[in-house]
């Protein structure tokens, strides 16, 4: 097979693959933010503790994680034609990407937001701050370097799952790989097609692992001037409590 020849084939499956991966991660980081969010809130001790809401919310999640990606897609393909109109081609393959990057992503983001100095929050809780205020201006904006981090491995993931949304018609890179590369032997298109997704993927890591350090050495630069200036603030209430005594 010539070059001209591979072309014509991967060119439009290139788009397929970045129109599935780029939405579904879309979707995802839009799903999967809030839900690991509320998974840290309503822990024991959380600000807004709820063992029940959260043995449910974690319940759900760990399901949908543990169940193979090839049988979550045909398990939701009533669901996905309801919301699509069809089973079949790179819109219903979005999908059931999304919902099986919605947990993966969830637990990723639980995880940063764990790792949010509790000081920190206690500090805005002492100024009067509510629930929100703290998701707004402490938890997200502490946690941003590993939610960039987890956005960048849940990407790199749903790259992985699109090669298996091409049983449904999605097409892509992985399904060209699996029909020319696999079934009629034309080992030099699918070893093209495997350089091409490894050069993308190693890309689309470097950016991530950029962006992730990036805002981590800023962070470092500017933060113990926030957290300075929090923690002054709890000191005049200190001083009252010292002089009523």
């Amino acid at each position: 097979m010539t070059w001209s020849e591979m072309w014509t084939l991967l060119e439009p499956e290139c788009w397929n693959t970045a129109y599935m991966v780029g939405w579904s991660t879309l979707i995802a980081i839009a799903g999967g933010l809030p839900l690991g969010i509320l998974l840290v809130l309503t822990e024991r001790g959380g600000l807004l503790q709820n063992v029940v809401v959260n043995k449910v919310l974690g319940q759900v999640v760990n399901v949908t994680r543990s169940m193979p990606f090839i049988i979550l897609m045909v398990a939701l393909t009533s669901f996905t034609r309801s919301v699509t109109g069809t089973s079949i081609g790179r819109d219903a393959a979005i999908v059931p990407l999304a919902i099986g990057a919605i947990p993966f992503f969830a637990r990723l983001v639980e995880t940063a937001v764990r790792e949010v100095d509790g000081g920190l929050v206690e500090a805005v809780q002492s100024m009067g701050g509510n629930t929100l205020t703290i998701v707004r201006k402490v938890l997200v904006p502490e946690a941003l370097p590993s939610l960039i981090a987890s956005a960048t491995t849940t990407l790199v993931a749903l790259i992985g799952y699109s090669a298996m949304a091409g049983t449904v018609g999605a097409g892509g890179l992985g399904d060209l790989a699996v029909r020319y590369g696999y079934q009629r032997f034309e080992t030099d298109l699918m070893w093209v097609i495997v350089a091409i997704l490894a050069v993308v993927i190693s890309l689309i890591q470097f950016a991530g692992d950029y962006a992730a350090r990036a805002l981590h050495h800023r962070g470092a630069r500017s933060g113990p001037a926030p957290k300075l200036r929090l923690l002054k603030a709890k000191e005049p209430a200190a001083a009252d409590i010292g002089k009523v005594a």
